[in-house]
């Protein structure tokens, strides 16, 4: 199967984005989760007679994950503008547009799968700038944190995709389709 270079392009610049976004989650809900640290804060400063109360520690603990969560805010809208330009390359190659009802069962399956991942792309996109932009497009802080809850639900299928992704990859490439991998880098077949 042989890749046109702006698709491959796309594929590994999408892929970094998608894994940068990931990286920031995993980040806001571990290492820098405010809830742990803002104790971490409260214990540590108590150990050297300082007392703060819960709500500065807070404010301190989102304080030092801002930077990384600025990271995911950049990396948002870098994935809203590969959405866009993937609309384009998908109107743009109509060689490889097969008909679905051509397809074996598997293929169909494969290109569903792709079908619902780029659907949760774009609402997280969507989304996202729906959370970010919530004065600006007079949205309650009511209705943003629902938008937000939502859009951490939807994440979950991203977390389920990647690692299925990056299987069917490695299973594909050591029986019937040898190569796939290789032709997503240099576009040979």
């Amino acid at each position: 199967m042989k890749y046109t270079l702006s698709f491959r392009i796309w594929h590994w610049l999408n892929a970094i984005i998608v894994l940068g976004l990931l990286g920031t989650v995993f980040l806001r809900k571990t290492f820098l989760s405010w809830r742990t640290n803002s104790e971490i804060l409260i214990n540590k400063l108590f150990e050297m007679d300082i007392e703060i109360s819960a709500t500065q520690a807070k404010i301190l603990a989102k304080a030092i994950r801002a930077g990384m969560w600025e990271w995911h805010i950049i990396l948002g809208y870098t994935l809203a503008f590969l959405l866009i330009y993937r609309i384009f390359l998908y109107f743009k190659d109509t060689s490889r547009k097969e008909s679905f009802n051509s397809l074996t069962l598997h293929k169909k399956a494969v290109k569903s799968l792709y079908y619902i991942v780029y659907t949760t792309l774009f609402f997280m996109a969507i989304s996202g700038f729906s959370i970010y932009f919530y004065k600006e497009l007079q949205l309650t802080k009511e209705l943003a944190h629902d938008i937000k809850e939502i859009h951490e639900l939807v994440f979950n299928i991203l977390m389920i995709f990647v690692p299925l992704h990056i299987a069917g990859v490695v299973i594909a490439e050591n029986s019937d389709e040898k190569g796939l991998l290789s032709s997503m880098i240099n576009g040979k077949d």
